[in-house]
Order: C-alpha cells, then sequence, then structure tokens
C-alpha cells in the first residue's frame, strides 16, 4: 500500500515508519520540521514536510501521495508528564482541527482508509471532548480509531508499564498499528496482551 503517516516522528510515528516500509509499503512520512526530514529518510520513506494546520498545503501533500491509507499519529504532547497541563490547550487543537484538516486532506484525495489516533482511557473535561471528536470525525468517514493503552518504553513518559490495565509498550503499539492499514472501520484498543 502506499501509506501516509501525519506525525511520522513522534514517539510512535518513528517506530511505525520502518515497519510499515519493511512490510514493503510506499511510505509519505508528514512533518512539520524540516529538521526531521533526515529521521524519516532513514527510516526509509519519503518525507513531506507540512503543518496539519496549514489546510492547503495538508491538501497538496496529500493530494501529492495519493496514498491508500492516511495515519494520523498528530500530537501535541510534551516530553515529561509533569508538563502536559501546558499542552492540552494544543493537544486539544490538534484532536480537533488537526484531524478535520486530515480527515478533509484524506476525502478530497479520495483516499480509501484513514487510521487515527486515540486513547483508551477517559480524559477530563474539554480534553476528553476533543477524544470524542476525533473519534467521531474518523468514524464518520469509515476510518478506524486506535485506542491506544499509556504508553511506556523508550522514548515515553514511563520506562516500565505504569499500573492499570489500559497500558500498551510503544514498540507493541506501533506493530499493532500496522496491522490496522485495512482493519475494518470500528474502534480498537491497542493494549499490552492480558
Amino acid at each position: 500500500m502506499k501509506v501516509f503517516v501525519a506525525g511520522a516522528t513522534g514517539v510512535i510515528g518513528m517506530r511505525v515508519l520502518p515497519l510499515l516500509v519493511a512490510a514493503g509499503h510506499d511510505v509519505v512520512g508528514m512533518t512539520r520540521s524540516a529538521s526531521k526530514v533526515a529521521q524519516i529518510a532513514a527510516a526509509g520513506a519519503t518525507a513531506a514536510t507540512c503543518d496539519v494546520f496549514d489546510a492547503a498545503a495538508l491538501n497538496a501533500a496529500v493530494a501529492s501521495a495519493s496514498p491508500d491509507v492516511v495515519v494520523h499519529q498528530v500530537t501535541d504532547l510534551p516530553d515529561s508528564h509533569a508538563m502536559l497541563a501546558l499542552k492540552v490547550p494544543g493537544l486539544n487543537r490538534v484532536r480537533r482541527t488537526g484531524t478535520d484538516h486530515l480527515v478533509a486532506a484524506a476525502q478530497a484525495a479520495n483516499v480509501p482508509h484513514f487510521v487515527a489516533q486515540s486513547v483508551a482511557f477517559r480524559l477530563p473535561g474539554l480534553a476528553q471532548r476533543a477524544v470524542d471528536h476525533l473519534e467521531e470525525a474518523t468514524l464518520g468517514i469509515g476510518g478506524v480509531v486506535a485506542r491506544y493503552g499509556l504508553f511506556y518504553g523508550p522514548g515515553t513518559w514511563y520506562d516500565k508499564a505504569p499500573k492499570g490495565d489500559k497500558v500498551v509498550h510503544i514498540d507493541e503499539a506501533a506493530r499493532r498499528t500496522v496491522d490496522l492499514l485495512d482493519a475494518p472501520s470500528g474502534i480498537v484498543e491497542v493494549l499490552d496482551p492480558a
């Protein structure tokens, strides 16, 4: 398949890219930062530099890639959990406006499949409403919502699995994401095996 990964240089995106390439897919990784283009190329993918909030540029990038599937891994999470409160407005904007732009770009380019990152646990107030928006927009076009557990492992907030049953090692999450490329529309929880 031709796969367009938005958020390709994030903690999960950088793990998904080489797995997709190894599986034989033709991959375009989107990043908003020109300084991260080399990371995408090193993973074996083609880079597209674009901001998810620039609808016109995003439409052009997706149309140019002409993918079979768009994988939405864009977030605005901080490097440490302690800074999360400061990032909630930006993360909510990604889940609302960013998702709307990606959905619109996928529809304009007649992309047949869409997979979006969500969470397997409830969030407070406005944050949950933003998650609900992302999920409704994704399901509204027949896409797949990947409800990830709380990530742990290298490059995440936690080295070891935090307490609770809604957790997933970042490498397990990446492997399971590849399996969703042709999954039927719906919600899939991506958690550590029981």
